[in-house]
């Protein structure tokens, strides 16, 4: 087993979720409907226990415990993808970035659910129960605002055009792509990206939106290996404002 190939990889997925899951919190309250607060705060709850699974085989493999990895890195440190980071702006984006990220996380996580790596396969398989219910709720969204009115529908093609570059960097190639192919660790971004697309494509397809050529979209890397836009630092300033407060301290 390649070490670093592993711990490159479970960083990345474990700063998503982390992420994901502190973007997806900042709607509880604000939500268009009490049903969406709801939503939001279940899926923000999901995905900060994932992120701890995942810092917990980090610290298994000699890493820094949960909470220091979590709270106590700079920017440049994390492995997030920049689509994770960016504001939550208002409900159409929110819902495409939703849509797009967990879809890919549903798939990356039911292809790990083959990993050689036992300790993965097994969070993977449980993960992929949990965020199957987020792809669900996502997918409904899609459909009933992709084919609704007029301004719905341009909004949310708005949403579409501006989350699709940032969505493509989720699959920024790893440095250790190969290694962790080879090994069966993973069966690699590339691979996970062509189902992405095939089932992105499948539910656009239901509604009135439309997607350009894939060849034609730039990806927007740089998060994988600590390229963060603005927005990344102040998020973890809030995230960690009460443990950083008081550091050392037993709470």
């Amino acid at each position: 087993m390649n070490t670093t190939a592993l711990k490159e990889l479970l960083y990345k997925m474990a700063d998503d979720q982390l992420i994901m899951g502190h973007r997806s919190s900042e709607w509880i309250g604000l939500g268009p409907l009490l049903e969406e607060d709801i939503a939001f705060a279940s899926k923000a709850q999901d995905k900060v226990g994932q992120s701890l699974a995942l810092y917990q085989l980090l610290e298994e493999l000699g890493e820094a415990d949960p909470d220091t990895v979590a709270f106590s890195r700079p920017a440049a440190k994390f492995h997030n993808s920049i689509f994770t980071e960016l504001p939550n702006e208002e409900f159409d984006f929110s819902i495409m970035r939703h849509f797009l990220f967990d879809t890919a996380e549903y798939y990356r996580f039911e292809l790990l659910s083959d990993s050689t790596y036992e300790p993965l396969q097994q969070v993977a398989r449980k993960f992929t129960g949990e965020i199957r219910y987020h792809i669900l709720h996502a997918n409904e969204w899609i459909k009933e605002l992709g084919d609704s009115t007029e301004e719905a529908i341009a909004r949310m093609q708005s949403a579409l055009d501006k989350a699709l570059p940032y969505a493509l960097g989720v699959f920024e190639p790893s440095p250790y792509e190969q290694k962790l192919i080879d090994s069966g660790l993973f069966a690699g971004e590339q691979a996970l990206q062509n189902i992405w697309q095939d089932k992105i494509s499948e539910i656009i397809g239901q509604t009135a939106l439309r997607l350009p050529a894939w060849e034609s979209i730039e990806p927007v890397y740089g998060g994988r290996a600590g390229h963060h836009s603005e927005h990344l630092q102040p998020l973890l300033d809030e995230m960690g404002q009460v443990i950083n407060s008081e550091p050392g301290a037993e709470w």
